[in-house]
């Protein structure tokens, strides 16, 4: 699979939406922010425009749900044409069976840990999930300062995953940029969101390509 670089909208102009997410081509995913201002303290977009979104470019979305009751409402994601469906663990009642029923529906599925969540309690079911999302900030507002301490959780993750042998993604969120990417790719992960990097660069996608670049190392 190698890596890929997933652009988090958060930080674009979301009143150019569309345009925004043609100006990153070499993207492998887009990453959507869904905050309901229940489970994190910001609001931003939800189930309308993504499916808007979703409709408007070829390049597959990752849904990144920071809602409260996401047994309820993640599903309708995978409807509405998420590639992958990203719930909280802190949040979800019942996180196998809606892993489950979102790959059922037709997308990925991946659990989200906020940086005080430890991950050796989820190792049982790390083979019901197609990615894993480690928070590397806590999760509600872009532009954050990557937290280190999530480092080790990270290495733990990736020794988990490979220890059982898994083909989980494993991705992180939060601060990152050219400065934190080569160590969160030393350290285990495959997939990044980079949202304030991206799209407060003079030219976004030759960011997503020098991204790429370096955490290819």
């Amino acid at each position: 699979m190698g890596i890929q670089i997933t652009p988090s909208v958060l930080n674009a102009d979301l009143s150019r939406l569309a345009d925004e997410v043609a100006r990153i081509p070499s993207s492998d995913w887009i990453h959507v922010d869904v905050m309901d201002n229940h489970f994190v303290p910001n609001l931003t977009l939800g189930l309308p425009v993504f499916e808007s979104l979703a409709k408007a470019t070829d390049t597959p979305l990752d849904a990144h749900l920071m809602i409260a009751d996401p047994d309820r409402w993640a599903p309708a994601y995978a409807e509405a044409g998420a590639g992958s469906v990203t719930f909280h663990a802190e949040a979800a009642a019942a996180p196998i069976r809606l892993a489950r029923e979102l790959r059922a529906k037709g997308a990925r599925a991946s659990m989200a840990l906020k940086p005080a969540t430890g991950i050796d309690q989820y190792a049982d079911m790390l083979g019901e999930l197609d990615m894993l999302l480690i928070m590397t900030v806590e999760p509600g507002f872009g532009g954050q300062k990557f937290l280190d301490v999530c480092l080790p959780k990270i290495r733990r993750a990736r020794e988990l995953i490979s220890a059982a042998g898994l083909e989980v993604w494993l991705q992180v969120d939060g601060g990152v940029s050219l400065e934190t990417i080569e160590r969160c790719a030393e350290a285990g992960a495959d997939v990044f969101v980079a949202g304030s990097a991206v799209f407060s660069a003079e030219d976004p996608d030759a960011m997503v390509r020098e991204l790429k670049a370096v955490a290819s190392g």
